[in-house]
């Protein structure tokens, strides 16, 4: 889209207030005493007017060089005309308020269509409905019924939300933060603006140095995951999604059932290149700590405290959050060993005792280290040594600062309004330090995703798909499993264990069965005639008609992994812990297809139980190049669109390497009762 598709909305020269009124208690008189501070021409419309009012749009257009905006207060059954009048007069976007559309249901689902049919004949660019407003303070333009908003002052940060509750939300604690806001939005039911536009607008936007990013639903999640890693290239995004206890219908096999829409969301935005966090007060500390401090040459964090018990609670919630202090070189210790008292800790965090004149170079020592890309200084605040002199003193090269400071309110407020006017990132409190700095460290962690794996041609994809037609497709993967043969009587099942050699694994052949061993359709260990024929007995009264006999495999660790098609981001992969982890405690990875073998084999280190695949007491290691080309050609071949779901359960780590015992196919199309 144009670049300079939303600056009618977000810059207009003249806005029109539609629905204005005098009495205090309606939506068009808040609206309007927002807009009162607005730099450009406010012009208010009612059709009973008054001496400041004007009776239709077009005549209040008239009086003016440019009207681009135009702001409906009026009710959902007279937005469609209204929106029409709007554009005969050449406004080119609009903000509609109010509530009563699609949402609401029966006659509402009417008045969202007629707006869409404006939209579509008109090419108005239209923010909501049922949303709260926007608002860009580096412009004074504040377009929201919320009269708080007005105070908000300019920033670097800006909030795109879903809900234009939360953008304020968001917005008044980044005020509270010293952050400031640069453009907030709330997109409300998204009829056309969504939060990918918005997104898109921010790239070129130069006030905003991160954003904020709220998801409740996603109604196109490749168009939002091109928008975030297009505004990641440039600028940092913190992403909040909402929705960790949703329990939508489940798909029928394990994958569909890991990859819910809560979670597939988080691993998308954050393999666009997003920072996940889980609640508003990390959100703000995220994006407050990234407007100021982007990443440096290295995912590493330098700590230096004057205060060892905040320093600590800095060291152990970074720890938490998987960011480890690395260690400082030897003679970095060295060189701040010259500077510092000797009784201090000095190897990271780097505890300084008090707040003193050799500050500066104690942070121009922890910069050189080459392990360090961004440095977190904390402070109580004494009237020693002035932190943000210390900052600007010391030679940080490419290395940015986190800024911590506590103490008096009235101090603490001194000290941000300096930082801020420097452009220096500043938190209060030690968990708050600790939660910008992982965001930086985290935004740090991206990297070339590498070149996608392609699927090769796979002939005959269609149709039903049952265990051993799903091993003869892995095995055109490349994708190993056990030697097996497929039995249609019991005499064949005989044959098959003399020539496998036991012991064996014995089950049900039907493409209709997903979980076999739920209806008895598996029997492990089979080693000779007798118990042969004991399990065939078995398999027959689970209905089996055909028989599966596989060679047994060697222990190891079973892992669970997938593709599928999602209905909001399209091909998905899924790698988790076999067992317990996988279905109790939904320890799995997700990420969008196609993908590297690099971005797959990466999957593992969000597993919580990561460390059952390093050789854990004994057991395999597992070869992360073979499994990250496995997920990443199941995810080829999904993203082909060969087949809809392909899911390998369990994918055994042995000694001899990565075995499929248990393929699940399904067709494009495919409409077989399974069970």
């Amino acid at each position: 889209m144009p670049l300079a598709d939303l600056a009618p909305l977000f810059a207009p020269r003249g806005v029109v207030v539609v629905g204005a009124s005098d009495n205090p208690a309606k939506l068009g008189y808040a609206m309007a005493s927002s807009l009162e501070s607005f730099r450009g021409d406010v012009l208010l419309v009612n059709p009973r007017p008054t001496p400041r009012m004007f009776q239709d749009v077009g005549a209040a257009a008239r009086s003016v060089e440019a009207v681009d905006l135009a702001v409906l207060c009026v009710p959902a059954a007279a937005t469609a005309p209204a929106l029409r009048e709007c554009a005969d007069a050449g406004v080119q976007a609009a903000l509609v308020c109010a509530g009563g559309f699609a949402e609401a249901g029966g006659a509402g689902i009417g008045y969202a269509d007629a707006v869409r049919d404006v939209v579509d004949d008109t090419g108005l660019r239209l923010l909501g409905p049922n949303t709260s407003g926007f608002f860009v303070p580096d412009s004074a333009l504040c377009a929201s019924f919320v009269p708080g908003a007005r105070s908000l002052s300019a920033g670097s940060v800006a909030v795109v939300a879903a809900s234009g509750g939360i953008n304020h939300v968001l917005s008044f604690h980044l005020e509270a933060e010293g952050a400031g806001v640069s453009i907030g939005v709330g997109i409300g039911a998204g009829i056309d603006v969504t939060a990918a536009d918005v997104l898109h607008h921010l790239v070129h936007h130069e006030q905003t140095r991160s954003v904020v990013l709220h998801v409740e639903t996603v109604p196109d999640g490749r168009a939002l995951l091109d928008a975030v890693a297009a505004l990641t290239a440039v600028k940092p995004v913190v992403a909040l999604v909402v929705g960790r206890n949703d329990v939508s219908e489940f798909a029928a096999s394990h994958t569909g059932a890991l990859a819910t829409s809560w979670r597939a969301t988080r691993a998308a935005l954050r393999q666009a290149g997003a920072v996940l966090v889980d609640d508003e007060e990390q959100a703000v500390a995220a994006a407050s700590a990234l407007a100021g401090a982007r990443p440096g040459r290295a995912t590493g964090i330098g700590l230096v405290t004057a205060q060892a018990g905040p320093g600590l609670v800095i060291a152990d919630t970074l720890a938490s959050r998987g960011h480890l202090l690395p260690r400082l070189q030897a003679d970095t210790v060295e060189t701040i060993g010259g500077l510092l008292p000797p009784m201090t800790f000095q190897a990271n965090p780097v505890d300084t005792g008090r707040p003193g004149p050799t500050m500066p170079a104690v942070l121009t020592a922890v910069a050189a280290d080459p392990g360090v890309g961004t440095i977190g200084l904390y402070a109580i605040t004494e009237p020693v040594v002035d932190l943000l002199d210390a900052v600007r003193a010391a030679d940080l090269g490419d290395v940015s600062v986190v800024l911590g400071v506590d103490g008096p309110d009235s101090e603490v407020a001194a000290v941000r309004a300096a930082a801020r006017s420097a452009g220096v990132a500043l938190l209060r409190g030690p968990t708050r330090v600790a939660q910008g700095l992982a965001a930086v460290a985290e935004s740090a962690r991206r990297a070339d995703r590498g070149a996608p794996v392609t699927a090769p041609p796979l002939p005959d994809t269609g149709g039903e798909w049952d265990e051993i037609r799903g091993k003869e497709l892995l095995g055109r993967l490349g994708i190993p499993s056990p030697a097996r043969a497929r039995c249609a009587d019991r005499a064949a099942a005989h044959r098959a264990l003399e020539r496998l050699g036991g012991p064996v694994a014995v089950k049900l052949v039907d493409a209709t069965v997903l979980h076999k061993s739920d209806i008895g359709g598996v029997v492990l260990g089979v080693a000779d005639p007798v118990s042969l024929d004991d399990a065939l007995d078995r398999l027959e009264r689970a209905g089996a008609t055909a028989f599966l006999l596989e060679r047994m495999a060697p222990s190891g660790v079973d892992l669970v992994v997938g593709a599928r098609v999602d209905p909001v981001f399209g091909p998905i992969v899924v790698l988790g812990l076999g067992g317990v982890a996988t279905e109790v405690l939904g320890d799995v990875a997700i990420r969008t297809a196609p993908l590297s073998v690099a971005e797959a084999a990466g999957m593992v280190d969000d597993l919580a139980g990561r460390r059952l695949l390093e050789g854990f007491r004994g057991g395999p290691a597992v070869d992360l190049e073979a499994l990250g080309r496995t997920v990443a050609l199941l995810g080829a071949v999904v993203a082909a669109g060969s087949v809809a779901e392909i899911e390998i359960n369990p994918l055994r780590v042995t000694v001899d390497g990565l075995l499929a015992l248990d393929a699940v196919v399904r067709a494009a199309h495919d409409e077989v009762e399974q069970r």
